[in-house]
């Protein structure tokens, strides 16, 4: 049975999530804390699987005490209840919460926002990466990213289009400013996908303290054994995904921006093994290097896993629609699930995979210099005669 502590320093808001809930008391074992002191007493007496909190309460608000948690029990789900939209509070919980709801809630949205969250902490069966995961608040920068968006943050002739230009080159960036932009801070009817809307709607004030009065963007420091080479081209190597994946004839045409973000992001495990769990992630290249096989199956030899379920599990507790945590998670295997034609995670997996040809083999027009293993699996999607095509397509992309 799933642990769930609610927190508000209103007992009538409390009293109405139990009445809310009352069905489900057969399937969550939920408590109800008053205030941040006594959510902290409880979680010490007993561990829980999420905790929810309101932002503002006298004493600790919810940032700090969604904090702690974070400090304290990094395998804890931390979602913000809040009524209040200021931009300060914002800023400052985006790097503690995973998820952020308007109060009032309906209590389907309430129940479905934890079942989402528990079924991802089911689906990472590792402990340790659960902990690990949990307790990311940001995702890692290139020093030469940030630099550029703090120029443009303070020069007062920068326009918001060349700041989220800078964002697009950066997953950590674009990560964290998709998160914010969709959260209930800002209420908006349609979720957004792409960073040049997602800037709009910021505006530069907002990106302005994300960069320079707050914890959510943060330059990549990484362990001495990872040149500073290795992560310049994940970066280089999602944006040249993303470029692929917006040249792809996705169906259906809708789900375009949702298939470029998740070619964008589809790499974020990566980021989070080399800055989170660096003796790993250099086994990883180790046995790689040593096995001549891809990472990704050097990881799941290693570590029961691979960076695209990791990133998938970080990206889905922070929100991100269902479509692009599934095409993240099976960016490498997406033969584990069905599909119709070029869907979001075909697409995902082409626009990797052509990401990565046209850098190793940029005169092979025919696919003949593709692994037999990559052959084999377009040939199951369905799309291998359409091949030369999608890299024609891919070429012109990254022109």
């Amino acid at each position: 049975m799933k642990r769930i502590l609610f927190v508000d320093d209103e007992s009538k808001i409390l009293d109405g999530i139990r009445r809310m809930l009352h069905a489900d008391r057969e399937r969550w074992d939920m408590q109800f804390a008053m205030g941040g002191e006594a959510a902290l007493q409880a979680c010490e007496a007993g561990s829980f699987d999420v905790v929810i909190s309101d932002m503002r309460m006298p004493g600790m608000d919810g940032a700090t005490l969604l904090g702690h948690v974070r400090d304290r029990f990094p395998s804890t789900a931390r979602i913000v209840l809040s009524g209040y939209s200021d931009g300060g509070l914002s800023t400052r919980a985006v790097p503690v919460a995973h998820r952020f709801l308007a109060k009032p809630c309906n209590g389907a949205e309430l129940q479905a926002t934890i079942e989402r969250v528990c079924i991802l902490q089911d689906l990472l069966s590792s402990a340790e990466l659960r902990q690990l995961i949990g307790a990311v608040g940001e995702l890692p920068s290139l020093s030469s990213t940030y630099t550029s968006l703090l120029q443009a943050v303070q020069d007062p002739n920068a326009s918001i289009q060349q700041v989220a230009e800078i964002i697009e080159h950066d997953m950590g960036m674009s990560a964290k400013v998709l998160q914010l932009v969709n959260s209930a801070f800002f209420g908006l009817a349609q979720t957004v996908t792409t960073v040049q809307r997602a800037a709009s709607f910021l505006g530069m004030e907002t990106i302005k303290n994300l960069a320079l009065a707050s914890e959510t963007f943060r330059v990549f420091a990484p362990d001495s054994r990872i040149p500073q080479s290795v992560c310049e081209s994940i970066q280089k190597h999602a944006h040249r995904a993303a470029s692929v994946a917006s040249a792809l004839p996705v169906a259906p045409k809708g789900s375009r921006d949702v298939t470029v973000l998740s070619a964008l992001l589809h790499d974020v495990g990566r980021l989070i093994l080399a800055s989170k769990m660096p003796d790993k992630f250099c086994a990883v290249l180790a046995r790689a290097t040593e096995r001549g096989c891809e990472d990704f199956e050097a990881e799941e030899e290693l570590l029961g896993i691979s960076h695209a379920e990791i990133g998938a599990y970080l990206l889905g507790l922070w929100g991100f629609p269902n479509l692009a945590v599934e095409a993240i998670a099976h960016h490498h295997r997406p033969t584990r699930i069905p599909h119709s034609g070029l869907d979001s995670s075909v697409a995902v997996y082409v626009a990797d995979l052509l990401a990565n040809e046209l850098n190793d083999h940029p005169q092979d027009s025919t696919g003949s210099e593709l692994k037999e293993s990559d052959r084999d699996c377009l040939e199951k999607l369905g799309v291998l005669p359409r091949f030369a095509e999608f890299r024609e397509l891919a070429l012109h992309s990254s022109n």
